[in-house]
Parts: structure tokens; C-alpha cells; sequence
């Protein structure tokens, strides 16, 4: 079980003597001691230290009795894993049931009674055993066991994973939905229509909905049914650009399927990220630089995964590997791989991972370090380089003054579109926050021709909608404001959420599109985030939000 799942279900537990000597702490902290001095100094009967999931327990009660006033500083040096939500949302990930996948991989690992390509050890794949893979139980465990850790809950980005999205029944991935954002309300809705409502006002309201797929599976009409589901970002497995690889790996699709699917992804506002692998069957180290440079070509995407390639006994590739047709990478060779592409990557990028997570014990050859990032990160600082990508760019819980930040924009040419990338960096290069604004080149035909295939025929008005809603639009496809994530409405100084950043940003997307002849400017809106761009001018249509220039 993940720790901060056990943390969770120890806090229904605690003796009267833990929460005593976490009161005793947390008043030497306020007192102006360190957390360390004091902790030594009050340890546990037992031996040892009291655990900070005990300290933020005490400290709810010692605020919900009426002790205490809030103090953020406090929550802050006592929240377990802080770098969870630095990036300015809480992330919540589930998983879908065991189904079949349309792909037949040789990489994938495949394990019974789990989404292919999961494993049942993995930290999400552990959780959603435990809740049975029930959504709505996986959203509200990981709600629960964030604020037994002292993190805030209000605004989730819900990550929904288990192979392909879009090998599930209409009905299921409706219903998966629906019940996460039961869980984030706290009651049971009769429809999502319902359920998407509610969350516009709920105590954790949903700021993006990721689901993942195949660039094969990419349709018009798909795209405007993740619409009407309320999903905001998709992940697909490119895997690789190069069709020899693709083919010799039996990915299933090529490299234009890949390319095609980033530029209706695109057009129709979603944000992308990429799934990369490198050290596939028939690759080399030389061939993975040259397929790492394909991905900027066109398909651009906005975010990255880097997943090394795992030699794992439960895939096809055991056996090529068995034979000696295969060899994986060492973990030196590794490090200099992904230290020599990471410099390269375009700021508009965020490299989400470089590693999957995958217990070692599973790895049969080649690398098993899941610190991968840490020792790129020392290489490249060995190097004397480092990355620009937005991640290792974030100002995170750095204090920054809006005032003193500058604006950079990068524009980009995509399939179809011309990109601009808006960001306000701090004087020492740190990303404050940033806005994607997607021009689109020429008016995107994908649904306007498009018919409702016999699967979509009762959502063809959803087909529609999004005709009307992106009929001569330029588009918002992101707005994200950096640093601890607060509360909605809630401001601490020097912190970038809540400083008007994204106001400033989106007064600027606007004159931006103006200038360039647009006759609106249209936003891919998350349903908790609907009221925050109605706030600012923006009105509803179909699928997404508009305002007249």
C-alpha cells in the first residue's frame, strides 16, 4: 500500500498520548523552533519521532476546536510530501477496470485481473485494487488520505489511467466519470450533466480530466464525446515516430496516425502529452536521439513522458530477449541518453517523467533505478548544463512579486496552427505561470464534414456544438498559474496563484487573438473552472466557453 495511503487510514487511529505529544510539538514550532529540534525533543515512548501525518491531525483539531486560528506557515512545515501539490493543482489518479486492449505490444506487461499494461504493485495500481477499481471510491480514499497529509483538496486534476480509454463502452466511461465527480461533490447524481453542475461550486472542484489512448483511436466524433464527458487534456502512446520501430514493436499504427491525432487534439483545444519510449526492439542510441527530434516536428506536443523501455517477464519482449534479439540499455547508457535530449527540449514542453513507475523487482535486465530524473539531473549539472522544460522551471514554493516579472512569449508552428506560448518567468528564469493560445491556420475540418458514426449517433448534436463553438476561434487550450496550490479564492503573499496572473494572461490572449482577426476567443474549460471564465467575460456554448472580440 502507498504510504500516504496508510498515513491516511493510521490518522482513524491515533492515541490520545500521539495527538498529546503533537500538540507539544506543534507549539514549540509556533514558539519559533525548528520542526527537527522539536521533534527530537519530544519523542515517541517507544523510540523514534512522531510521523507528520500525527502532526497535521493534531493540528486540525487544535484549528477546528477553536484553539488555534489557521496558520498556513505551520501547515506548511508539517505537510507530508510537499512537492505533490508545488505545481498549483492536487493530482488524483484512478484506474479503470481489466479490459482488453485493442493493441497487442510486445513491451506492454500483462498481468491478470489488471488494465494492460498495469501492474498490481504500481502506487496506483495498488489503490485501485484496494477500492475494487469503484471510481467512486478511489477519488474519495485519495481525497481523504491528501488531507490527512495536510494537502489542500479543492482544486483536483483527475488523472484517469488502465490501458485505452476508448476501448471502454460509451455507458462505462460515462459512468467511471460520473462517479469521480460523485466523489468530489459528496453525493449521487442522477446524470453527469448533474454531477459536472454541482462541481462548479463543490468543495473540490475539477480543473482538468486526463485520459489516455492510442493516436489510432483519435476521432472527430470522440473528441467532441471527451468534450461532453468534460475532458480536458489527453495522453496518447506515440511510443516512437520512426514506423520501422512501430511496426517491428506491433504497435499497431504509424507515425502520420501519431501526427494526425496531435493536430484534431490540437484543433480541438485538448492539451497533448506524448508518450515516448526509447531502447525499443530495434532502436539504438544513436536512433533514439534522431526519433527524440521527430516529436518537434509537427506533433509538438505540450507535455512528455519519457518511459525507458522494461524488460519485464510478462511481456513479449522476454522472449526476444531470451533468444538474444534484444538488449536493453544500461543505466549509464541511460543517463547519457536522456541528459543529452533533455537541454533540447522546447520551453513550451513540461517532461512529466523520465522513468515509469515500476518496483525493480520486476525488472528482469537493463536499468531498475527509478531515480532517474535525480541522475539526469546531476549529469546534466555535471555537464555544466540544465533543462528548460517547464517542469524544471516551476517557481514552485519560491515567493514571487507580479510586479517584477516579465513576459516571454514563444511562438511555434504546429500541424495547422500557429502556436503561442505566454509565461511570465521571475528574473532567474522561473515560470510564474503561462497560457497556451492555439491560432489556428486554416478552419479545421475535421467535424465540420464529419458524420455520427452508428457508436455516436445519439451525441451527433455533440458533433455539431463543437463546429459552432470553434467556428472562427482562436483558442485557449491552457491557463496555469504556478506555486503551492491554495485555496480557491484564498491569496498568501508573494504566492502566484491568486496574484492576477491569469487575469494578465488572458487579457493578453485576447488583444493577441484581436489583433490577429479571430472573431472569438474560445477556452477548453474544466468544469470546476467554468465560473472563473464566466467571471471574466467568457459565455457558454455547447462544449466549450467563448467570448466575442
Amino acid at each position: 500500500m502507498p504510504r500516504d495511503e496508510k498515513a491516511w487510514l493510521e490518522a482513524r487511529h491515533y492515541s490520545e498520548e500521539k495527538l498529546q505529544i503533537a500538540r507539544r510539538i506543534l507549539e514549540e514550532v509556533k514558539s519559533g523552533s525548528s520542526l527537527q529540534r522539536a521533534l527530537l525533543r519530544n519523542p515517541l515512548p517507544e523510540g523514534g519521532v512522531i510521523a507528520k501525518h500525527v502532526l497535521v491531525a493534531a493540528y486540525r483539531q487544535l484549528v477546528q476546536s477553536g484553539d488555534w486560528q489557521p496558520d498556513r506557515k505551520i501547515l506548511e512545515t508539517i505537510r507530508m510530501k510537499p512537492m505533490r501539490t508545488l505545481s498549483g493543482v492536487t493530482t488524483v489518479t484512478v484506474l479503470t477496470r481489466p479490459e482488453a486492449c485493442p493493441g497487442h505490444c510486445i513491451f506492454c506487461p500483462t498481468e491478470a485481473l489488471m488494465p494492460k499494461s498495469y501492474l498490481s504493485d504500481e502506487p496506483g495500481g495498488a489503490r485501485a485494487i484496494q477500492n475494487e477499481f469503484d471510481p467512486f471510491r478511489q477519488v474519495s480514499s485519495r481525497l481523504e488520505a491528501y488531507d490527512a497529509i495536510g494537502h489542500p483538496t479543492d482544486k483536483i486534476e483527475l488523472l484517469i489511467l488502465g490501458g485505452s480509454w476508448t476501448a471502454y463502452p460509451l455507458e462505462y466511461q460515462e459512468w467511471f466519470i460520473q462517479r469521480c465527480f460523485d466523489a468530489m461533490n459528496g453525493f449521487n447524481s442522477q446524470t453527469i450533466e448533474q454531477a459536472h453542475t454541482a462541481n462548479e461550486t463543490s468543495a473540490h472542484r475539477n480543473v482538468g480530466l486526463v485520459i489516455e489512448t492510442r493516436p489510432d483511436e483519435i476521432t472527430p466524433e470522440r473528441l467532441a464525446w471527451f468534450r461532453r464527458l468534460g475532458v480536458t487534456k489527453v495522453q496518447l502512446g506515440a511510443q516512437s515516430m520512426d514506423d520501422t520501430i512501430l511496426e517491428m514493436n506491433q504497435r499497431g499504427h504509424t507515425a502520420a496516425q501519431t501526427m494526425l491525432a496531435c493536430s484534431m487534439l490540437r484543433a480541438a483545444g485538448f492539451k497533448t502529452v506524448l508518450h515516448w519510449m526509447p531502447n525499443l526492439l530495434g532502436a539504438t542510441l544513436e536512433s533514439d536521439q534522431a526519433d527524440f527530434s521527430r516529436l518537434w516536428e509537427d506533433a509538438c506536443p505540450d507535455e512528455i513522458k519519457i518511459y525507458p523501455t522494461q524488460l519485464l517477464q510478462n511481456s513479449a519482449l522476454y522472449q526476444y530477449w531470451l533468444r538474444g534479439e534484444y538488449q536493453p540499455y544500461t543505466t549509464e547508457e541511460l543517463i547519457e541518453l536522456i541528459a543529452d535530449l533533455k537541454p533540447g527540449i522546447p520551453a513550451y514542453c513540461r517532461v512529466n517523467r523520465v522513468i515509469r513507475d515500476i518496483p525493480s523487482s520486476h525488472v528482469i535486465a537493463g536499468n531498475k533505478r527509478t531515480s532517474l530524473r535525480q541522475d539526469v539531473l546531476a549529469e546534466l549539472a555535471r555537464r555544466g548544463q540544465q533543462c528548460g522544460c517547464i517542469r524544471c522551471r516551476e517557481v514552485r514554493g519560491k515567493g514571487v512579486s507580479a510586479d517584477e516579472l516579465e513576459l516571454v512569449t514563444t511562438v511555434y508552428h504546429a500541424a495547422q496552427a500557429e502556436e503561442h506560448f505566454l509565461e511570465y518567468r521571475t528574473t532567474d528564469g522561473k515560470i510564474a505561470g503561462y497560457l497556451r493560445l492555439s491560432l489556428p491556420e486554416a478552419p479545421a475540418s475535421y467535424w465540420k464534414d464529419s458524420a455520427a458514426s452508428n457508436e455516436f449517433v445519439e451525441h451527433a448534436l455533440d458533433m455539431e456544438g463543437m463546429a459552432a463553438d470553434l467556428d472562427q476561434a482562436a483558442l485557449i487550450r491552457e491557463v496555469h498559474v504556478y506555486g503551492q496550490s491554495l485555496p480557491v479564492g484564498g491569496e498568501m503573499d508573494g504566492a502566484a496563484q491568486h496574484s492576477g496572473l491569469g487575469t494578465r494572461l488572458l487579457d493578453l490572449a485576447e488583444k493577441t487573438a484581436r489583433e490577429r482577426g479571430y472573431k472569438k476567443l474560445t477556452v477548453i474549460a474544466a468544469v470546476g473552472t467554468r465560473l472563473y471564465y464566466e467571471n471574466r467575460g467568457f459565455r457558454r456554448g455547447s462544449l466549450y466557453l467563448s467570448k466575442t472580440l
